[in-house]
């Protein structure tokens, strides 16, 4: 699911803002409910960044394999607003249900910046702990940049993070 035509995969599903009568929008959160009901193997949404990321959240915590991508300055603050993105769903949705379902969903979470010459790199990758101190999320660092090289942090080594490293 994408805003925008950036993913080449046939049937796609793709939003669609109003026309001049201010009819026929099709908005993420739409196509994230239609998405599912579709029985995927897996859901990958190009960007949450409203509502939509509740209906992201209990596709994760129903099973569903997932990925998505969301602007923050680091894979910390990319946890926050996940907490975050939920409660624009509605008045019904509080803190108590999403940080722990954030915590219990997702197993990591891929920074990446973008550097003078254009180029992104992996910045940080967080392996998320499933625990929840005082309403923050924990999380350890797998990997993390020093003095320009992504090196391995003392976090725990998901499947695959030998492969990551290479």
């Amino acid at each position: 699911l994408h805003e925008g035509p950036e993913l080449d995969r046939a049937g796609a599903l793709q939003t669609r803002q109003a026309g001049l009568e201010g009819t026929g929008a099709i908005e993420l959160r739409a196509l994230v409910k239609e998405a599912l009901r579709m029985r995927p193997s897996r859901l990958i949404i190009g960007e949450v960044r409203g509502a939509e990321c509740l209906d992201l959240l209990l596709a994760l915590n129903a099973g569903l394999p997932a990925m998505a991508s969301i602007h923050a300055s680091s894979a910390r603050q990319a946890l926050v607003k996940l907490c975050t993105l939920p409660l624009l769903a509605g008045e019904n949705i509080g803190s108590a249900f999403v940080v722990p379902t954030v915590a219990s969903t997702v197993d990591l979470v891929v920074h990446t910046t973008l550097d003078a010459q254009g180029r992104r790199s992996v910045a940080e990758v967080l392996a998320v702990t499933g625990r929840v101190e005082n309403s923050n999320i924990e999380a350890d660092p797998v990997f993390l940049r020093r003095d320009g090289e992504l090196v391995r942090g003392h976090g725990r080594n998901p499947d695959g993070a030998d492969a990551w490293a290479r």
